[in-house]
């Protein structure tokens, strides 16, 4: 065991009692928890596109970058929104007395 990806088995071995509480999770919430790692994400996507342009004339231009940037990462996201329906109401069941859904 191990023998094709020895380093992901071995973090997996250290950080056992970090990773199998994940598994206690359904596996439609399992999956948006994985899919959802949309902060380091959209944090890899805006380094890039920061470090493509180099530098900016004033605080806001990068602003604007930054939000144009943001725009064009999030506007596929409606897209996922069954996954997170799904998931929410497996939390919602899970976690019935610190879950509340909004209705906007």
């Amino acid at each position: 065991m191990g023998q094709k990806l020895p380093t992901v088995v071995a973090a997996w071995r250290r950080a056992w009692g970090q990773v199998i509480p994940f598994f206690a999770f359904p596996p439609r919430v399992r999956r948006v928890i994985y899919i959802t790692n949309a902060i380091e994400s959209i944090s890899a996507r805006l380094r890039k596109i920061i470090k493509t342009r180099g530098h900016f004339h004033s605080d806001d231009a990068a602003s604007k970058l930054i939000w144009l940037a943001l725009r064009n990462i999030t506007a596929d996201w409606s897209r996922a929104e069954h996954q997170w329906k799904e998931a929410m109401n497996q939390f919602a069941i899970l976690y019935a007395d610190r879950f509340t859904k909004t209705v906007a």
